[in-house]
């Protein structure tokens, strides 16, 4: 086994109108707002933050997650995922698709996160969230560069 799965932590639909996708989940069923790129994106929370996740895709946006499922796991076996998947016979790779030794950090949620892909091509992901505050526009980082020790002036 390369990681212990607890769940499925994250799921994505393409939807034909984001706003109507958004106001159902959000208003209806009342799935709290993670994030928004309007036009593109959005992300609610099932269960409260940081349990479970549903990505909404704006119909020309959700080509490159068609297929995505995130899985819930620890720390430490995200931090160990690039190993083990590698000794597995998978490929980790990291937000843009490129093969990693490490896991990335989103900072926005903050949650770190390493990705690989099933026979099929599926889009998969070993994440857990992290206990830090959230950087909104931090964007997406490696693990060795959120986990360095903040710099201090010379002067």
């Amino acid at each position: 086994m390369i990681v212990t799965i607890d769940r499925i932590f994250e799921a994505h639909l393409a939807v034909r109108d984001l706003a109507r996708s958004l106001a159902f989940y959000r208003d209806r069923l009342g799935l709290e707002m993670a994030y928004l790129s309007p036009d593109r994106v959005a992300f609610v929370w099932a269960g409260g933050r940081g349990r479970t996740m549903l990505g909404l895709w704006a119909a020309g946006a959700a080509q490159h997650v068609t297929g995505h499922v995130a899985f819930a796991t620890t720390l430490g076996d995200v931090i160990e995922a690039p190993a083990s998947l590698e000794r597995s016979g998978i490929t980790p790779l990291d937000f843009n698709g490129r093969p990693t030794t490490e896991p990335v950090v989103l900072a926005w949620m903050p949650a770190a996160a390493v990705y690989f892909r099933d026979p099929d091509g599926h889009l998969l992901e070993f994440i857990t969230m992290l206990e830090d505050e959230a950087q909104p526009d931090g964007g997406v980082v490696t693990w060795s560069d959120w986990t360095l020790p903040p710099q201090t002036s010379g002067i």
